[in-house]
């Protein structure tokens, strides 16, 4: 039998999804529970207070496979990533109607910037709104969010690039998928989905799905995905990218051909692939 991706594979010892029903063996198959993310960000373990794979942000729908011991083991609706975060993060399903469409915002007990914040969200989180009052919309769960900063769900972005230098000087942050500390794959996942495409979460998977390859040695074009092992970069122009990188700790633009010489240079090459959407 293949070795299963355990990213993907929404499973533990104890219990298996049933979609995996004459693919495993399991102790016990389940349907799961819909669950969503009510914390503004979580982080997504490969076991119960092990090492972080990913993160999920507010409002992110999930498939709990297992509650064990205060985590819960889910797979996420949005790239089917899966692994362990804290139970506590987590709410009842809610079907999203908008969406953070700036690089990050504040929720609000009452509408009013001068009142204290709740907490904040970064790009891409969920809302279901239930009303509006003045320069704010106001959620299912009584916050109020300034109405400049969210979007309509349905409502698609369509120049991935664009999205993408909404985070620049971000940190860097190994699995980061916000506006407080992202990583390669991180960005150009926020970026693909937020224009529509289907996107995972890894670059080795991305590199795998996303788009089709084109020569190497280019000309490249805005949106074309550099790939090296572990590690995505996306261009902004025929000169340009775009990447979190641990070179600079943060997300920024650097020079196509400076980057090849520079990772090349450091033995971190080679390029593997060019891809375009």
């Amino acid at each position: 039998m293949t070795k299963r991706d355990r990213r993907r594979t929404p499973a533990t010892p104890r219990v298996a999804h049933a979609s995996l029903k004459g693919e495993i063996e399991a102790k016990h198959f389940t349907e799961g529970e819909p669950a969503r993310v009510t914390a503004p960000l979580a982080d997504l373990l490969a076991a119960p207070g092990g090492a972080r794979d990913r993160q999920v942000l507010f409002g992110d729908r999930l498939t709990v496979v297992e509650r064990h011991q205060g985590w819960a083991f889910v797979m996420a609706a949005k790239d089917g990533y899966c692994g362990w975060l804290a139970e506590a993060a987590l709410g009842p399903d809610a079907v999203p109607t908008h969406r953070i469409s700036g690089r990050a915002t504040h929720c609000y007990p009452e509408p009013s910037l001068k009142s204290r914040a709740v907490g904040p969200l970064s790009y891409g989180a969920t809302l279901t709104v239930t009303g509006e009052s003045g320069k704010f919309v106001q959620t299912a769960e009584g916050w109020y969010v300034p109405r400049a900063h969210v979007a309509p769900v349905a409502q698609l972005e369509t120049d991935p690039v664009a999205v993408a230098e909404l985070f620049l000087g971000a940190p860097y942050l190994w699995g980061g998928n916000s506006h407080e500390g992202i990583d390669c794959s991180g960005l150009v996942q926020a970026a693909l989905l937020a224009c529509g495409q289907p996107c995972p979460g890894d670059s080795d998977q991305q590199r795998a799905e996303v788009g089709h390859e084109v020569d190497k040695a280019g000309p490249w074009q805005r949106g074309d995905l550099f790939f090296w092992p572990g590690h995505v970069a996306m261009a902004v122009d025929e000169t340009c990218l775009i990447h979190a990188n641990g070179f600079r700790a943060a997300v920024t633009h650097e020079g196509i051909e400076m980057c090849l010489a520079r990772i090349d240079a450091a033995g971190e090459g080679p390029l593997l692939a060019v891809k375009r959407l």
